[in-house]
């Protein structure tokens, strides 16, 4: 019965010991807007809009060119 005794506590601890549970991942905080985020926006879109216009003038030299030569 002595020679029991070893193998039993050593089922019994494994049994016991299991995986660490896996860690969460920690939730991110909500973004908060902010009066400064509106301004970006708006300064990316007047850029948008100023390359938008570049390449119209860039397209439209090009065919004033080609009609010039």
């Amino acid at each position: 019965m002595k020679w029991l005794t070893l193998p039993l506590c050593t089922l019994a601890l494994v049994a016991c010991s299991g995986k660490p549970p896996a860690p969460q991942a920690a939730q991110a905080t909500p973004r908060v807007a902010t009066p400064l985020d509106q301004l970006k926006k708006d300064e990316q879109k007047a850029r948008d809009v100023q390359k938008t216009i570049d390449d119209q003038a860039a397209e439209q030299r090009k065919q004033v060119d080609a009609a010039e030569q």
